[in-house]
């Protein structure tokens, strides 16, 4: 196993942030990790990468044991802190050639340089300062940092926050390249990000690991039989009115018009939706059941 957690707990004081935390990442694997706020994400990623100690229990990371004075296994982890801390003075392939120095790799800097370069496609930015960067090529320089030195696993916590949509395709299809030969663990809110990219999915809440399964079977966790319909009314409504609907336990307003009605057992609710749409004089536009999705499951796991 590339990473191994064995029965990792965490206090800041009498406040407890991991409560014997126990997983494995396989080699090769790209692993999303998520959870609400405050649920021990960026911790566990901190004592994984060596820049926190755990309080009990410990990590292994390619066979070497995670300890802060042990830099053979920090040369084994390339990490993306969820604020991609940068030296903004700095030009792009200077502070590259800079990293690449300090982890004294067997290739030359220059050449190892220009390889990250143009893996992340810095090139056009490559002799621009940091600081006048765009957001999306800050974090193109943060992964660079992250991959510079050839690590076998790779650390990324909240690597797509703040990027446009277009951003958002670019990183992700930095991942899913360097996932092809190492270990990614990835942290992230945006479910679409996981479901796009990730082969398995651990969530964690309040410190605890509730799910950790292929994300193909991901899905299947919840057991409770259950209905999620997607529809649009041509006319606003109110929420409260269409808790009369029979066997209805949430809806959600997506915008304008649109709701998402979930409700309990297997009988078929859309004919009463209909019957709903005629008593109150309302068209329905359009009507679907739709597939349980990881953001379902994540808002069930964690009480959302």
């Amino acid at each position: 196993m590339s990473i191994a957690v064995q029965g990792v707990s965490k206090y800041y004081g009498d406040q407890k942030a991991l409560d014997n935390v126990s997983f494995e990442v396989k080699t090769g694997e790209i692993v999303g990790f998520i959870g609400p706020n405050g649920a021990g994400k960026s911790t566990m990623m901190k004592i994984i990468t060596g820049f926190i100690p755990a309080s009990s229990g410990k990590v292994i990371v390619n066979g070497l044991p995670v300890e802060a004075d042990n830099l053979e296994v920090k040369k084994q982890i390339g990490y993306l802190p969820e604020n991609n801390p940068l030296y903004p003075e700095m030009y792009v392939r200077e502070y590259l050639g800079f990293v690449a120095s300090v982890y004294k790799s067997h290739l030359p800097g220059k050449i190892q340089t220009d390889n990250i370069i143009e893996l992340t496609g810095l090139a056009p930015e490559q002799n621009k300062k940091i600081g006048s960067l765009s957001k999306g090529f800050r974090q193109r320089v943060g992964l660079a940092q992250a991959l510079i030195h050839n690590p076998a696993v790779l650390i990324l916590d909240e690597a797509t926050t703040g990027l446009d949509p277009n951003q958002i395709v670019e990183i992700r299809n930095l991942i899913k390249e360097a996932g092809k030969e190492k270990t990614v663990m990835l942290s992230t809110h945006v479910m679409q990000e996981v479901e796009a990219i990730c082969d398995r999915v651990i969530i964690i809440d309040k410190g605890i690991i509730v799910a950790n399964e292929e994300k193909s079977k991901i899905y299947s966790i919840i057991k409770r039989p259950r209905q999620l319909i997607e529809v649009e009314f041509d006319k606003d409504i109110t929420e409260s009115s269409l808790d009369g609907i029979p066997n209805v336990s949430t809806v959600r307003n997506i915008r304008s018009n649109l709701w998402v009605i979930e409700a309990e057992g297997n009988e078929d609710i859309r004919p009463s939706i209909f019957n709903f749409a005629v008593k109150n004089n309302l068209t329905v536009l359009s009507l679907q059941k739709k597939e349980n999705n990881l953001e379902e499951v994540f808002r069930q796991l964690t009480n959302g």
